[in-house]
């Protein structure tokens, strides 16, 4: 963070809605550091008291809130500068929460006097998708927009860190399991690390004249498929196991048949979506537009797989790809 940027949120107050989940603690952790007040909204506050310690006494609020509850938007976004909307899901009144209710939360928060709106949506929103999660999304985009119209969007495409569900999901099975079943294997994607995504969202706020009304796709420095990904992981983490590539019908049908039981590791929408890939179209702004330089990968792997090695820290060393 350069000297200039260091106070350049100083004493505003910010809500953060759905800011107590993976994204949102890395958002509020680079809003303090930029002197930033936090009101911390989520149907679960108190998942969010590690983001308490982040700041000094009196920076942080966690107050409750259900998006689809206008009444308690309206009394968190109450003097608020700014907002962020970091709500989403897979499942569910998906309209509610991540489409119309985007757009009403925006409206909320433009009533209320806020001067910045910080919409996160999804790289592969789509109006004309058959997959409720990207059609939602692109609702969401849409809504928010006529709501708020200097509202910044930022798309981001699969967002990994040290503490997310994603690497670490695929770095726990590959630790223990001998054969390895890959889905999609030749699916692109575009994984952006998450303080990217956090520094991208606070200069947004910084200069929300600057980027008013516009629409970011934040994808990593490098495009990489699923099996490449698996590939690394496990040579990170020194681990040998057979992969096996599946085939679209095959993954299909896996799918049709485990995706609708509790706990599954993956549904037919999550399916979809992970077969057309997630990369940037190329055709909109990104990260570099928002003043950040995109870190790949590489940078961090190495290190984050240290736990999944066979002896952990006291393991042979070795170097990812």
């Amino acid at each position: 963070m350069s000297k200039d940027m260091a106070h350049d949120l100083d004493g505003q107050l910010i809500a953060l809605v759905g800011g107590s989940g993976f994204i949102g603690t890395h958002v509020a952790q680079a809003l303090l550091a930029r002197g930033a007040r936090l009101r911390v909204c989520s149907r679960h506050p108190e998942r969010g008291y590690r983001v308490k310690t982040l700041g000094g006494l009196g920076q942080v609020q966690l107050v409750a809130v259900d998006v689809t509850k206008p009444h308690t938007l309206e009394v968190a976004l109450t003097g608020c500068d700014a907002v962020v909307n970091l709500v989403g899901a897979f499942k569910g009144k998906l309209d509610a929460v991540q489409g119309s209710g985007a757009g009403q939360l925006a409206a909320i928060a433009r009533a209320k006097g806020a001067k910045a709106f910080v919409h996160v949506s999804a790289i592969g929103a789509d109006a004309a998708s058959p997959v409720g999660y990207a059609s939602s999304k692109a609702a969401g985009e849409a809504a928010v927009l006529a709501a708020f119209p200097d509202a910044a969007v930022l798309r981001p495409s699969v967002v990994f860190g040290e503490d997310d569900a994603f690497i670490n999901l695929f770095a726990g099975l590959i630790s223990s399991a001998p054969i390895m079943p890959v889905f999609a294997a030749d699916s692109p994607f575009q994984p952006v690390f998450v303080d990217d995504v956090a520094d991208a969202i606070a200069n947004a706020l910084a200069a929300p004249a600057r980027f008013a009304g516009q629409t970011f796709e934040l994808g990593g420095p490098e495009v990489i498929t699923i099996g490449d990904l698996n590939r690394r992981i496990a040579k990170a983490a020194g681990r040998a196991p057979r992969f096996l590539e599946l085939s679209d019908g095959l993954s299909s049908l896996f799918v049709a048949l485990t995706g609708w039981l509790p706990g599954a590791p993956m549904s037919r929408d999550q399916w979809v979506l992970l077969r057309q890939g997630n990369v940037a179209s190329g055709t909109l702004p990104g990260l570099a537009e928002l003043g950040v330089q995109a870190r790949p990968l590489g940078l961090f792997l190495d290190r984050w797989m240290v736990r999944f090695r066979k002896h952990g820290r006291f393991g042979a060393r070795v170097k990812s790809a």
